[in-house]
């Protein structure tokens, strides 16, 4: 068995719109691209209703997914929130139909966004720590029934109303619950946005995550805040470098090499990368310089261990 710490490398579904067909013709492509796994962006593909699997629809999924040589982790909802006190419960019942539809496709991990609220008080900003906190406590235990660990992602604050845990505190969230099946998920990108708009230390945020990093999220940008979000079109926020582009790696400015001569990851770490469709064209150069970045980690790994 590989020692490796980053053991598969591949490529994110694009949210759709309830079209399964899309799904599969992405991971047919995902597969082409010689990935070893796929992330199944699940949030926008109908598949749960008030909290409720749909059962056909979750049957073809797994028929769909079981058509692919893949490994398969899962990106649960975009607006996951477990600071979000008015609909916790909601939130906290789609986690658990995510989690079964991991157990459906096999998919070992579920990404889980980090929450906000309003910015308050410190007693205030206490409360909302708990709040997720405890939230994250009970789902990981139902994750473990499903044999899968929910990975917590880093997010950057919209402005400075919004609060939003820094990468370091989402790191230091994991580690003080303590559970077998709860990581982080490390999003460059946002660690990267974040620390603009903070004056933060971008590799210092992520390297604390990296100790309880099961997963990692890869795609390129500037690191720009979102100080303009009026755009005609997707080119024309890359064009300006403004926000959270996902482009493909090379075509923004994140000192790549310097991120994975500083980091550490648990063993069996995921690298998705987050690349739109839009730029199929380039995603096989960044497929290969993902796999070097990922062997760069791992040999270095390997030389301590040695």
């Amino acid at each position: 068995m590989s020692n490796d710490l980053i053991s598969h490398v591949g490529f994110c579904t694009t949210a759709g719109v309830g079209d399964l067909n899309h799904l599969e013709a992405s991971l047919a492509r995902i597969a082409e691209l010689g990935s070893d796994v796929a992330e199944l962006s699940l949030c926008g593909e109908d598949l749960i209703v008030g909290g409720r699997v749909l059962e056909a629809r979750a049957r073809r999924l797994a028929d769909i997914c079981a058509k692919f040589p893949l490994r398969y982790t899962v990106h649960g909802l975009i607006v996951s929130n477990f600071m979000d006190a008015e609909h916790l419960e909601f939130q906290k019942a789609a986690v658990r139909a995510m989690l079964e539809l991991c157990s459906r496709v096999g998919a070992d991990i579920l990404v889980h966004h980090s929450g906000h609220a309003p910015m308050a008080p410190r007693r205030v900003i206490a409360g909302y720590d708990r709040m997720q906190h405890d939230a994250l406590a009970e789902l990981a235990d139902v994750a473990g029934r499903h044999d899968v660990r929910i990975a917590l992602e880093n997010i950057f604050a919209a402005d400075d109303a919004m609060y939003r845990q820094q990468p370091s505190e989402v790191a230091a969230t994991v580690r003080a619950i303590d559970h077998p099946n709860l990581v982080t998920t490390i999003d460059f990108g946002h660690a990267y946005i974040e620390a603009t708009r903070t004056g933060g230390d971008f590799l210092d945020e992520v390297k604390a995550m990296g100790p309880v990093a099961g997963h990692l999220h890869v795609h390129d940008s500037f690191g720009r805040p979102y100080t303009m979000t009026k755009f005609y079109h997707p080119s024309e926020a890359a064009a300006l470098g403004i926000g959270d582009l996902h482009l493909p790696l090379g075509w923004g400015d994140l000192p790549w090499e310097r991120v994975f001569d500083t980091i550490e990851v648990l063993p069996g770490t995921a690298l998705i990368l987050e690349i739109d469709e839009r730029f199929d064209a380039d995603r096989a150069e960044s497929i290969e310089r993902a796999r070097a970045l990922a062997a760069r980690l791992n040999a270095r790994h390997a030389a301590l261990a040695a």
